[in-house]
């Protein structure tokens, strides 16, 4: 009885699956034509997907077609309906027409194909569908193909967290758009030691809701406590305990904030003379520089004469590359001023011959602005009438908010002079964009040791982005490089077009103010870009008169104060730099000795 169970059990199966086709009631037939048409139906079906590229999800369509057209069993097994349905001759009326059309249709192309099929052992009857069947897989090969490749760029835009693994590229340009619609400018707050730079700075970030009410409130409780009342607002920006305790700002500061318009980092400098050389690096990152001048009876003056930080900030401003100036008179809402329009006007006019004589144009690059730092007035809102009446001017934020766009070098190779780095699971390098534009996965170079590094993340002022651009305050992660190889003044650029490396080079240096003379053989610290390095003057070549602008015939032995000179001057090491007339960014820099900014100048040209 086992025994023929078996066939039994395959008899209901195959009368099952062909309901409508079986109309025949001899077993025997039945049972082989059902056996054979599914070793015909298998052969192909497992032999195909082997000879086309992955074609089982292919041929899903077809089947779900064949599905509702075919009997309501059809996709139990292979090719079963069909077989079904040919078991018995009437069963072709009843089959789908698509079985009926296809053995007339492409009788040459399905015919070759079908000579595997062809050397099994199957009744006649059988090879229709056969044929019909490689048809079918031979449409399947070319439609869904064709068909699946928009169905992946649907599901590629409609899914995201799968394609993010996928695609890293998909997500990014969302990111940049977000961060690089707006214009990057970078703010350096300087001037004398406690005229209220730090202040100030945390006050706008009050004032635009980049720092909270409660931390400024932690902040208010703590300074209470230590009988610093006046300082909170400074510790936005000053973030460790030694300028906190002390006061005074040693690091540059920074922050940003936005405005409809622009996308602002505050950069806030040291006042105090010790740290001139950080002033220096804040402000070769700058793009506008605010000069905070204090109104106070008496600090003004101290700030303002010689040996003041004030003329020396505004100095080194200029020389960094600052394009435009604005003058804040703070402290306005002290006893000793009171918003007084004669103590303002005071101040204006004793520190504006200064700032005409540096360079700084009083129509176009100048400005100047009543506040108070301490009270906000004057910031972000213009000075109430009952307050100041004389003064009916924008707002600070205002009129930085309007000036016109800077012109930057978006089409150069890349150029970013390495600010500060530090080590987080990786090399992290900061500093700002001068030209070009980089993205994530690229390889740059660091010079001037040409270290080959890959980028690995970027961020603009604490955002992660994909692509950087000039102008922009970044950080960036790299592969390859660690940290100890990288000092303040190496340069990261393209592969292509790396910048200028030298030791030795042509300069026109102008004396500022230098009690001795100068001759071959002087030394002082030069500082250019982001880079502090020891120089020596190697050769006087001539002298240039200021007024003409010509050059003397002959070599000079010396150059003294107010002298304007060229000179071949070496380094202690191999530097990043530029002709000042290729780049003017790399092209710039001051020389220092003693604490004093002794002379500034550019390069004209690199000899070796």
């Amino acid at each position: 009885m086992s025994n023929n169970g078996a066939p039994d059990s395959w008899e209901s199966q195959a009368d099952v699956i062909s309901e409508q086709g079986a109309k025949d009631s001899n077993d025997v037939s039945t049972k082989f034509s059902t056996l054979n048409v599914n070793a015909v139906e298998f052969v192909p079906s497992f032999c195909k997907p082997s000879q086309a590229d992955d074609d089982e999800s292919p041929t899903t369509p077809q089947k779900s077609e064949s599905d509702s057209t075919n009997s309501a069993g059809s996709p139990v097994l292979n090719g079963c309906g069909d077989g079904g349905a040919e078991s018995g001759d009437g069963g072709a009326a009843s089959a789908s027409p698509r079985v009926e059309e296809p053995p007339p249709v492409p009788p040459a192309g399905a015919v070759a194909p079908a000579a595997p099929a062809a050397t099994l052992p199957v009744p006649a009857d059988v090879s229709p569908t056969a044929d019909s069947w490689e048809a079918e897989a031979d449409d399947a090969l070319l439609t869904p193909e064709e068909n699946n490749e928009p169905e992946d760029e649907e599901i590629e835009q409609q899914e995201d967290g799968e394609i993010a693994k996928k695609i890293p590229k998909k997500k990014p340009p969302r990111v940049e758009d977000t961060c690089s619609k707006k214009e990057h400018v970078n703010v350096v707050f300087i001037g004398h030691v406690d005229a209220g730079k730090s202040t100030i700075g945390g006050q706008i970030m009050s004032l635009t809701g980049m720092v909270d009410k409660r931390t400024l409130d932690k902040y208010e409780r703590e300074a209470r406590e230590k009988s610093r009342e006046s300082w909170y607002l400074s510790w936005a920006l000053d973030t460790n305990q030694e300028e906190r305790d002390k006061g005074k700002t040693v690091e540059v500061g920074r922050a940003y904030f936005e405005t409809d318009k622009k996308h602002f980092t505050i950069l806030d400098a040291p006042g105090h003379k010790s740290f001139v050389p950080n002033m220096i690096g804040g402000a070769a990152q700058a793009d506008l520089a605010v000069l905070v001048i204090s109104a106070r009876k008496g600090e003004f003056e101290t700030g303002f004469d010689r040996g003041g930080q004030t003329r020396e900030h505004a100095m080194l401003a200029k020389t960094a590359g600052v394009k435009h100036l604005v003058a804040l008179v703070n402290k306005m809402d002290d006893p000793t001023v009171n918003w007084d329009e004669k103590r303002y006007n005071e101040c204006r006019d004793k520190i504006m011959p200064y700032l005409k004589k540096l360079g700084f144009n009083p129509a176009k690059d100048l400005s100047f602005l009543p506040v108070s730092g301490q009270t906000g007035q004057g910031l972000l809102e213009r000075v109430t009438e009952e307050i100041c009446p004389w003064y009916r001017g924008p707002s600070f934020i205002q009129l930085i908010d309007e000036l016109p766009s800077l012109n930057r070098k978006m089409d150069g190779p890349f150029i970013m002079p390495v600010v500060d780095k530090y080590k987080d699971m990786g090399t992290v390098l900061m500093g700002k964009v001068e030209a070009g534009v980089t993205r994530k996965g690229q390889t740059l170079f660091l010079m001037p040791n040409r270290v080959q590094v890959t980028v690995d993340q970027l961020w603009s002022d604490d955002i992660e982005v994909t692509s950087i651009g000039p102008g922009e305050n970044v950080k960036v992660k790299l592969k390859g490089i660690e940290e100890e190889d990288v000092s303040p003044g190496f340069v990261l650029c393209d592969t292509a077009e790396p910048i200028t490396t030298g030791r030795v080079f042509d300069a026109q240096v102008v004396i500022l103010e230098h009690k001795s003379i100068i001759c071959a053989g002087y030394s002082a610290v030069m500082h250019i870009h982001c880079a502090a390095e020891e120089v020596t003057v190697k050769a006087l070549i001539c002298l240039v008169d200021k007024k003409t602008g010509e050059k003397s015939k002959t070599r000079p032995r010396f150059v003294k104060q107010d002298q304007v000179a060229i000179m071949r001057i070496e380094c202690a090491g191999v530097i990043c730099l530029e002709p000042f007339k290729k780049f003017a960014q790399m092209g710039r820099f001051t020389l220092r000795d003693e604490n004093k900014t002794i002379a500034i100048g550019k390069v004209l040209k690199v000899i070796e």
